[in-house]
């Protein structure tokens, strides 16, 4: 049976107050797969990351992660093998520079300082950060601070990337970096975003996602051009993806990548 890095099965999660945030979610993303997951606010897409990444616990269901769940004595070695970058990057950086920040992964999971200072250094390089060591994260612009998340935690390598509108705050420059680099990537990648042209770009697959319920799950090309579909759960189609068919849309992605 070929390995999946990220299993979830009929989980569910209620807010403190009650509310259903997530119902039923059942999902499976493959190792090296790129996944968009699409929907409007407070359709339950970061709470649906929170619940894979073990900071939140279900209520019902199962989360696996390479086939093992939380709880069984392996939550640290489960969460080595995710990274998650959150939407509000003012939670991931809280370290006196740059370096400490993308250094605090390595460290916390014990590799050696050599290794520890050449994971830090690609990693920024790897962000467009180079010579932003010493830089106060609380001092970095809006994107800066979003590329410099990215950074803290492509420092340790992950297996699976969870990725919270990774391209909020980017310049077209910055955000064409991080198209490259989300493409190049090895690792599964969940990327719960509204770009819409990001996902387009980047995955192969979609999950559709709506007052907590996951009610589409299918390939990007054919969703992504699913106007009726899309305006009917809160998204709208950019103007470069109207009028597409899904084969027109295959084709020019095809030619981009």
């Amino acid at each position: 049976m070929t390995e999946t890095a990220v299993r979830l099965a009929d989980v569910g999660y209620d807010y403190p107050d009650g509310r259903e945030a997530v119902a039923g979610a059942t999902l499976a993303l493959a190792p090296g797969e790129a996944v968009g997951l699409l929907g409007p606010n407070g359709a339950g897409k970061t709470t649906l990351l929170y619940l894979i990444a073990g900071l939140l616990a279900p209520r019902s269901g199962t989360v696996e992660i390479f086939g093992e769940r939380y709880g069984a004595g392996r939550d640290r070695e489960l969460r080595r093998r995710l990274g998650i970058v959150f939407q509000e990057t003012d939670d991931q950086l809280f370290s006196p520079t740059v370096r400490d920040d993308v250094a605090f992964g390595p460290l916390n999971f014990g590799f050696p300082p050599a290794e520890i200072r050449e994971r830090v250094r690609e990693a920024l390089r790897q962000t467009g950060l180079e010579g932003y060591e010493e830089r106060a994260p609380h001092h970095l612009s809006s994107g800066e601070k979003r590329r410099a998340a990215l950074a803290t935690v492509l420092s340790y390598a992950p297996d699976v990337l969870l990725l919270d509108e990774p391209s909020n705050d980017l310049d077209p420059r910055a955000r064409k970096s991080l198209v490259r680099l989300l493409r190049a990537s090895r690792e599964a990648r969940l990327i719960a975003t509204h770009d819409l042209e990001l996902v387009a770009l980047i995955c192969d697959r979609v999950l559709l996602m709506d007052r907590g319920r996951i009610v589409a799950d299918g390939p990007a090309a054919e969703l992504l051009c699913d106007r009726e579909q899309l305006e009917a759960h809160g998204l709208e189609l950019p103007l470069g993806l109207r009028g597409l068919r899904a084969d027109d849309l295959r084709a020019r992605l095809a030619a981009e990548r």
